[in-house]
């Protein structure tokens, strides 16, 4: 499967890394990557991660300037698009049809070809702005997966949170994990 992953300044930049990580140890998956340049910042302040090692677990990466990229256009066959985190300026812009750079105008294209489009958004509270641009973006036929954890599984560790919500991540895509703890209904 061809993955177009963006990771974008907002606060979470666990979440893109950890996709990474887990999209590479995939054998059928081929990773894009499109990194903005406060995702860079960010994956630095939360992670301790520069730029050029998280690249390395990309198959491709592109600088977010490049517009003229194969990822712009439609001809270009993708699977699946997942930004995460994704900040509520790039879920704007991509709900208002701004393609002002190479994330958002990629984004742009996997709604207009009919792709899945998956969203991280990363942001709380939500004012009725964020709500209503959430709301095209569904009508448009984005998902809008905010990572929010579930406790069922029991987690030990900040990780154990953060593969939750890549694990919903991975099912989305179409690509599930056959380790990951489903939920079996309640024990009686």
């Amino acid at each position: 499967m061809r993955i177009i992953v963006g990771i974008t300044g907002a606060s979470g930049a666990i979440y893109g890394l950890r996709l990474l990580e887990r999209l590479r140890n995939r054998q059928n998956a081929e990773i894009h990557l499109v990194l903005t340049r406060s995702g860079e910042k960010t994956l630095f302040l939360e992670t301790g991660q520069i730029a050029a090692d998280v690249r390395k677990l990309a198959d491709f990466w592109y600088p977010l300037e490049d517009i003229a990229c194969r990822l712009a256009s439609g001809s270009y066959p993708t699977d699946a698009m997942v930004i995460s985190p994704c900040s509520i300026h790039t879920m704007s812009a991509i709900a208002n049809g701004i393609s002002s750079n190479l994330l958002v105008r990629a984004a742009d294209v996997t709604l207009k070809e009919k792709r899945k489009l998956i969203l991280l958004v990363r942001e709380s509270p939500l004012h009725l702005g964020h709500l209503r641009n959430m709301t095209a973006l569904a009508e448009m036929g984005a998902i809008i997966a905010p990572p929010i954890p579930g406790f069922y599984h029991h987690p030990q560790t900040v990780m154990d949170i953060v593969d939750h919500s890549i694990d919903r991540v991975l099912d989305l895509i179409g690509i599930p994990d056959a380790q990951v703890r489903r939920w079996e209904g309640a024990e009686k």
